[in-house]
């Protein structure tokens, strides 16, 4: 099973069990599961986590729920530093291509990896970014 990174969005569904997380995703963390497989979370995407809990738009917890999950022995899970490799990643991403900065730091983690990102974003997803969703 290899493994991926994941946008905000589809952490946040996947740590709340929510139905707008696809089932091409929802399969994928499921495989990664079973076949010890990881998912890769940007330390941005924490902190997306925090700034959208503290505008009210997600349940205040999504953040201890997210810290509980990276806790777990079992956890598929695993917290990506933001590092030299993404900075350089970053300029292969244009702006042009994806303008929200955050989103550009979760493509740019995927492309340091060489791994492909679980994301339903439309503008990532037209990028140079392979994705699964």
């Amino acid at each position: 099973m290899p493994d991926a990174v994941t946008d905000t969005h589809v952490l946040i569904w996947y740590l709340q069990d929510d139905a707008r997380l696809s089932a091409t995703a929802a399969g994928f963390f499921d495989a990664c599961q079973h076949d010890g497989g990881r998912i890769h979370v940007p330390t941005i995407s924490a902190v997306e986590i925090v700034y959208l809990a503290e505008k009210g738009r997600i349940p205040a917890d999504t953040l201890n729920q997210l810290l509980g999950e990276l806790r777990s022995d079992d956890t598929v899970l695993q917290m990506v530093p933001l590092d030299t490799g993404v900075v350089m990643a970053l300029r292969s991403l244009p702006r042009s291509s994806v303008p929200d900065m955050p989103d550009r730091i979760i493509g740019a983690t995927a492309l340091s990896l060489r791994l492909p990102l679980i994301s339903r974003d439309g503008k990532i997803r037209l990028s140079s970014v392979p994705t699964i969703w």
